[in-house]
């Protein structure tokens, strides 16, 4: 397989001088399988790239994945160029959601209202499918398996596995480790104590063994207690997830947007100090746009 990061910012694009090595694109991750399969992970403003480059390879079927429908990782949807010519295929699967009681077919539903954007689906010609996913459902792509698991946020949030012959790939992903919402003191801290391990177990047993794990560490420890709830991770409970589960190789990814290139380096060296990252422990890494693992 080989993995092509497309956008790696958080929350909104921030493009300029100051993001130019990592990239100012929102989330979006190509997986090529062994016989070639596309699987894309997330529709954030990357994908826009991504279209242009598959424009070469026309027709196309892609299988996009959509981890949860906040904007960053969604608005780049209407942008991707093939679902505008005849002759590619094009399945969009995600989770059904439980505050609107709809499909994964609202995603462009919601986005393509006249309102908003110019363009309706009926002038979309390509062939689009859509498909809303059960929990810890598997779906074959080709020569590709890709599963998923229910992760901390606000909305319903799918970590995507995605393995092929013997080598896997998780991404998380937005995914806020869980924590007790009770003091010690209180009567129900205990009960929810429980419960929340039992979150955590799932999370662990769904990454377990993964050769590359791609996860959510927009904060930093000092930062996190101000955002939580926000529902994002920290490059410590990132570090300490790949440790867990035996991750080979761990690519830090959804940085904060207001974090200029040379403020992500010198938080995330601190973070490898801090939390000692040496000889044993799964490879950490920046994921910035371009960047290419092949497993």
């Amino acid at each position: 397989m080989k993995v092509r990061f497309w956008g790696v910012r958080g929350s909104i694009p921030s493009p300029g001088p100051h993001t130019l090595r990592y990239g100012g694109n929102t989330t979006c991750i190509e997986i090529r399988s062994d016989a070639g399969e596309l699987i894309i992970i997330d529709g954030g403003t990357g994908i826009f790239a991504l279209a242009q480059s598959l424009l070469k390879q026309l027709p196309i079927k892609a299988n996009i994945f959509i981890t949860h429908t906040h904007w960053d990782h969604i608005h780049g949807l209407p942008f991707f160029t093939p679902l505008y010519i005849p002759g590619n295929s094009v399945r969009i699967s995600g989770a059904y959601d439980v505050v609107t009681s709809t499909g994964i077919d609202q995603i462009m539903a919601v986005q393509l209202q006249y309102s908003y954007y110019p363009v309706r689906e009926v002038e979309m010609h390509a062939a689009i499918e859509y498909e809303t996913l059960a929990v810890g459902a598997a779906v074959t792509v080709g020569d590709a398996t890709v599963t998923n698991a229910i992760l901390n946020h606000p909305v319903i949030n799918l970590g995507y596995r995605v393995e092929c012959n013997g080598k896997s790939v998780f991404f998380t992903g937005d995914h806020e480790p869980y924590y007790n919402i009770y003091e010690p003191e209180d009567e129900d801290y205990e009960e929810y104590q429980q419960l929340i391990a039992e979150k955590q177990s799932a999370v662990d047993e769904a990454v377990r063994g993964v050769d590359v794990l791609i996860a959510d560490c927009s904060y930093t420890e000092e930062e996190y207690p101000s955002k939580r709830g926000w529902g994002h991770g920290t490059f410590g409970s990132s570090i300490e997830l790949a440790r867990r589960v035996g991750a080979k190789k761990l690519v830090c990814t959804h940085h904060e947007p207001t974090r200029s290139d040379d403020e992500l380096e010198r938080v995330f060296a601190a973070a490898l100090a801090r939390f000692e990252v040496g000889a044993g422990d799964p490879e950490v890494i920046l994921s910035r746009e371009g960047l290419e693992i092949d497993l």
